[in-house]
């Protein structure tokens, strides 16, 4: 098993390594949970250490079997997320160089993401033990989703324009539901 250190050389300056280029074996499962609330867990203790939280994030994709792997190029380790890889903390609206308004999201660990037609926010159901209730999301590269927080949700519906009964809010010349009005 290559060490942390190895991992983050091989990583190098790069903010995203090319997990589309890293093809390993599977080489099992390892006990790490991504809980609802974005917090990260081995062994059933939570990971404290946000540069290490980081780090694994930067390695994680979701692959068409629906399950999660931390990935290097020598290595994949099954891990379990219970709803969304990653929870979006912050977002920002900008003007984009053609003075198109952006949508730009933060996430726990500290990416950033411009909503747009390759990274779509979306609004799915969670159908969950607490019922059913309003999933809002961002779809992100390598499979992965970020979940909107309360907050960031709240702070688009006061971004949001009404059109035949739904709120919409739009990024980079993309438009996308929040949900019919009440």
């Amino acid at each position: 098993m290559a060490s942390l250190d190895d991992i983050q050389r091989q990583l190098g300056n790069h903010s995203q390594p090319p997990l589309h280029l890293w093809n390993p074996e599977f080489c099992g499962d390892i006990d790490i949970v991504i809980k609802r609330n974005g917090d990260w867990f081995h062994l059933g203790s939570k990971i404290k250490r946000q540069p290490l939280v980081k780090l694994f994030a930067s390695i994680l994709r979701k692959e068409e079997d629906g399950e999660y792997y931390l990935v290097t190029p020598v290595e994949k380790l099954r891990i379990k997320v219970e709803q969304c890889a990653l929870v979006v903390t912050d977002i920002d609206v900008v003007a984009g160089d053609d003075g198109v308004q952006q949508l730009c999201v933060s996430t726990n660990v500290d990416s950033v993401f411009i909503v747009n037609k390759e990274q779509q926010l979306v609004v799915e159901e969670d159908k969950s033990e607490a019922g059913d209730e309003p999933l809002p999301m961002v779809l992100l590269p390598n499979g992965l989703s970020a979940k909107l927080s309360r907050s960031v949700f709240y702070r688009l519906v006061d971004l949001a324009f009404e059109r035949d009964g739904f709120l919409y809010v739009a990024s980079e010349g993309c438009e996308f539901t929040l949900g019919a009005c009440s």
